[in-house]
Order: structure tokens, then C-alpha cells, then sequence
């Protein structure tokens, strides 16, 4: 072998063994290349693999449009949120015009928070949100009407409610025959704690909650259920009763926790003083248990509960629980039926008595199969969300509502165990979620002695201390004893003051009237802050793009209330 012949050899036999090497570190695309190189030694540069990209979202390699479409939606997220804001703003300042009496002011505000939420594209990621915020403005700013054109200074401290059972319970509806196969189906399907039938009885209020004015009378009590609905679900799980007796409180009041009975049974679910003191529910001066819907959520649970151990049967159960256990044990003792539908066939029963279980069954029946009853789009009331605190001493809930910075009748709506605008020494005040830090530093403001009439004022920006005296109807000389650092500094916005006298209603009102004689909107009153019940509407509608907005929420409340 030539020398020349030998360094081609060896040249050969190295980038052989460099290949080899190459192949031990490297992929194996990458060796399969190195297997080609030419035979003239070349130089070559590391490699270095690159390392994984990571990704910004989760499931992304699955769904490689997802990135993109979260990407784009952030944006209009943004824009959402940008809203909500601007209508917040819009609504504080309203609140300022407010509590300074400048109701033009208030009401320009108010309808600017309304229009930034109306013209928001409907498909907005978060429109959810936005038509929740419009929803709670809208309601606020009602009160907000009341209680500043009057209605809510020249209240009746309690005002009731017609329960539905009052109407209904007493009269005999058709049957539809078309009605049986298709209700006997959906029984057959349905699941439920409770046992359901499908007879005549049931078919009939079937039918007639099916019928214009029945159907009203189902969609109020079930929008209204919403605002109740989990704590009522919690305790029937609590107490180990069926979930479907969540409809025994629609029969008895419509969700209405200020239901009145003609047979003075109050409350959510109708107890009478002596049923209602039995189970804990007490009553006196101040306030009355049995409007409390918690508490009477627990009482009746538990009566549910003792009735059934008492009959080993639901059926006899409900009845017992609407004409009172003595008078159903009487009923069997005297046809030897310890069956509902026997004791219904003779007669045995009240009248009301009897038609009140297949109401509930009916009800049962509708709302589990809500797309055979057109009730799958039902916009059901948000819950009610709210914190607790104990009284130390008589408080006034106008007191509580300036700490708090909501309407008066927002505090009322929370409390409708209150039978006065006071709350008593020991009782548990309700108050909006988010707001009891706020309220206790506002309360430790006002001396104790003080707290059933004084005030608590904010500070909007421009005013004095005379036109704050003027406005609460309060002596100059007492508003600076009382605030004597503010007196000595100046009042800043955003400063709380307290107001040392009893807030005059009819003064407020009569200043706020001289500044405007803004309509009311057009809506039906609200349970709270309501003189009569299920009276026609006469005020007249506030003119300003909001106008259909509020009509349409007009024909919701009627229906509510109703």
C-alpha cells in the first residue's frame, strides 16, 4: 500500500470513528446524515438540541385553535371588566348627587351606569356579568326612587303578603285527558326523594298551573325561590327530609318570607304563633321568628320531620302539616284509613287539606321535567348573600344603611323578622355580604346611647358643615360638638359624620321634592317598601333610553309579586 493510499486509509478509518461517536450523543437523523460525509475531513460544528418550547396554555397540543381563541378573547374580557367599572363609577357618583340632595345629578348618574351596561355587544365574553350588574343597578336605583320621592319615609313598619295557598287551595280545577300519558311518563322517569302519582287531583292543578293565570302564579313563586333556594336545600338535607318539600313553601307563600295568611299563619312557611313557639320560633315587640327564613326554614324542617315519624307516610305527613296533626289523626281513627287518597275519597279531610298534597305533587312534577312546561329558561332571583352581626344595642336600620352605603329598604329586604325600623338589643342583623367591616367602623363613630336615631353622613366633595346641618334638619352647633375634628380641619370628601338627631323623613323629602319632581320608574313596589299588594301601576315611566330596559323589568316584578 502506497503512502499516499495509506492516508487516505487512515482519513477514512477517523471520520469512521468519529461517526461512531457522533451516533452515541446524537439523534438518529442526525447520525444517519453523519454516514454520508464526504471522505476529505471537514470541519463540524456542535450541535446542540433545542430545548422544548413551553406552553402557555393547557391542552393547547390537543386543541391548537385554543390558544389562539383565548388570546383573542382577553381582550374583549378586558373590555367587560372595563364596563363594569365605568358603570360603577357612574353609580358612585349617583350615590354623592344622592345623599347631597341633588336628585338631577343623582338620577343623570344613574341612567349613565344603566346606558354603559345596555350598550355592551351581546356577544361579550362576561355578558353574564354585565346583565347581573344591570339587574342589581337597576333594583338599587329603584330604592334609591322610593325612599327619595317619599315612599319609603311614610312606611307602615311591617307590611304582609297574600300567600298563594289562599287562592288556590280552596277550588277544584278540570282535568285535561291529554294530560295523563304524558305526566304518566314523565313519573315513571322522574327521580325524586318524594313518591309522586299522577291522579286526577294532580292532573288537575297540573293543568291549571299550565293555564295563563296559573302559569303566573308558578313563575312568581319560582324566580323568587332563587333567592332562597341553597339555604332551604341545605337544611331539608340537614333535617334528612325529601328535597322536593322545597314546594311545600311555594304552596304556603310563594317564597314570600312576609306571607299572611287569612288564618294569621306568617311567614315563608306559615306557622301559626303556638306551631311556630313549639319549634323555637319566638315572637315579640320587635320582631316575630317566624319571617325569619332561616329560622323558619329549620323550624318547619323539623316539624316536617316529626310529623312523618308521627304517620310513617309523606302524604299524611304534608296534610298534617296543613290542617295540623290532631285533625289527620282523627280522619284515620274515625274511617280506619291511614292512607291520604282514601281519607281524600271520603271526605275525610278539609277541603284545602285535601287539594294541598297534589298541588305540592303537581308542582314536584312541572319543575323536575322543565322543558315538557317551558320552565328550562326560567330566570331564577340571585341568592342572597349576606353576613351577621349581633347588637349590643337599639339600632336603627337608616343608621345601618348610611354605614353601609345601600338604600334602606336593601336592609329591610335582609331583616323581615323586624316588625320596626329599629332592631332590638341581642337580635342578629343581616347585613350585604362585603359590608360588615365598613358598618362596625361606621357603628364605633356613634355612641351607644345614640344608635336607635342618629345619622352617619359621607362627605361628598364641596360641601360644609351648614349645608350638612341644614340638610339632616340638625342645629350647626350640635354637628360640630359632635365632630369636633372635622370642625377644626374641614370636612374632606369621603369623611364620615355623624348627624346628632333623629334623621327627619318629611324634611329630606321636601328638599329633595323642591330640587325635582323626577318620576318614580314605573315599577311595581317592592315587598319591603310596599302600602298595598297587587295594585296596578300610576306613575309614570322616566323618560331616557332606559325607558324599555325598565319596562321590561316593570312586567318581572309584577310577575314576582304576583
Amino acid at each position: 500500500m502506497t503512502p499516499s493510499h495509506r492516508s487516505s486509509a487512515l482519513a477514512a478509518a477517523l471520520i469512521f470513528a468519529f461517526a461512531l461517536l457522533s451516533s452515541s450523543c446524537t439523534s438518529r437523523p442526525q447520525a444517519f446524515k453523519l454516514s454520508f460525509l464526504p471522505s476529505t475531513p471537514a470541519r463540524i460544528e456542535p450541535n446542540f438540541e433545542e430545548p422544548p418550547r413551553l406552553v402557555s396554555f393547557f391542552h393547547s397540543n390537543e386543541s391548537p385553535d385554543l390558544v389562539e381563541r383565548a388570546i383573542t378573547s382577553m381582550p374583549r374580557q378586558a373590555e367587560a371588566d372595563s364596563l363594569l367599572a365605568k358603570a360603577r363609577m357612574h353609580m358612585d357618583a349617583g350615590k354623592r348627587f344622592y345623599q347631597q340632595g341633588e336628585t338631577d345629578g343623582a338620577r343623570r348618574e344613574f341612567d349613565a351606569a344603566i346606558d354603559v351596561l345596555l350598550t355592551a355587544p351581546e356577544n361579550l365574553p362576561g355578558r353574564a356579568r354585565l346583565e347581573n350588574e344591570l339587574d342589581q343597578i337597576a333594583d338599587t336605583i329603584y330604592r334609591y326612587d322610593q325612599e327619595g320621592l317619599g315612599a319609603a319615609g311614610q312606611l307602615p313598619e311591617v307590611v304582609y303578603d297574600k300567600p298563594p295557598k289562599d287562592d288556590i287551595l280552596e277550588l277544584t280545577f278540570p282535568t285535561d285527558p291529554n294530560l295523563l300519558p304524558k305526566v304518566k311518563e314523565e313519573v315513571e322517569a322522574t327521580v325524586s326523594q318524594l313518591p309522586l302519582q299522577e291522579n286526577d287531583a294532580v292532573l288537575g292543578y297540573v293543568h291549571y298551573f299550565s293555564t295563563e293565570r296559573g302559569r303566573k302564579v308558578l313563575i312568581g313563586g319560582l324566580r323568587r325561590s332563587g333567592r332562597y333556594r341553597p339555604l332551604i336545600q341545605r337544611i331539608l338535607d340537614n333535617e334528612g327530609v325529601p328535597q322536593e318539600l322545597i314546594y311545600l313553601a311555594q304552596v304556603e307563600s310563594g317564597f314570600l318570607p312576609r306571607a299572611r295568611s287569612n288564618k294569621q299563619a306568617v311567614g315563608m312557611w306559615q306557622f301559626v304563633q303556638f306551631r311556630g313557639r313549639e319549634y323555637g320560633l319566638l315572637q315579640g315587640p320587635g320582631t316575630d321568628d317566624r319571617l325569619d327564613p332561616e329560622k323558619a326554614t329549620r323550624a318547619a324542617a323539623k316539624h316536617l320531620h316529626d310529623l312523618y315519624a308521627t304517620f310513617g307516610d309523606w302524604y299524611l305527613a304534608m296534610a298534617a302539616y296543613n290542617c295540623g296533626p290532631g285533625c289527620v289523626q282523627k280522619a284515620v281513627e274515625r274511617t280506619g284509613y291511614a292512607d291520604f287518597w282514601e281519607l281524600r275519597r271520603l271526605n275525610a279531610l278539609p277541603k284545602e287539606t285535601a287539594n294541598y298534597v297534589p298541588v305540592i305533587l303537581a308542582l314536584t312534577i312541572m319543575v323536575k321535567n322543565p322543558r315538557d312546561y317551558d320552565l328550562d329558561n326560567l330566570e331564577f332571583e340571585r341568592p342572597l348573600e349576606y353576613e351577621s352581626m349581633d347588637l349590643q344595642t337599639p339600632t336603627s336600620l337608616a343608621l345601618v344603611a348610611d354605614a353601609a352605603d345601600r338604600p334602606v329598604s336593601e336592609i329591610q329586604d335582609l331583616n323581615p323578622a323586624l316588625l320596626k325600623t329599629t332592631a332590638p338589643v341581642g337580635y342578629q342583623l343581616r347585613v350585604p355580604k362585603g359590608t360588615l367591616p365598613s358598618i362596625m367602623a361606621a357603628l364605633d363613630l356613634v355612641p351607644t346611647n345614640h344608635r336607635a336615631d342618629w345619622r352617619i353622613h359621607r362627605v361628598v366633595a364641596g360641601e360644609t358643615l351648614a349645608q350638612i346641618a341644614h340638610r339632616f334638619s340638625t342645629p350647626l352647633a350640635s354637628l360640630t360638638s359632635a365632630n369636633q375634628r372635622t370642625a377644626v380641619e374641614g370636612p374632606e370628601p369621603g369623611d364620615l359624620m355623624v348627624v346628632p338627631s333623629s334623621f327627619s323623613s318629611s324634611a329630606h323629602v321636601s328638599a329633595l321634592r323642591s330640587k325635582s319632581t323626577v318620576a318614580s320608574r314605573g315599577k311595581q313596589p317592592r315587598r319591603a317598601i310596599a302600602t298595598t299588594r297587587h295594585t296596578p301601576d300610576t306613575a309614570p315611566a322616566h323618560r331616557s333610553r332606559t325607558s324599555a330596559y325598565h319596562a321590561s323589568l316593570t312586567a318581572k316584578h309584577r310577575a314576582s309579586a304576583n
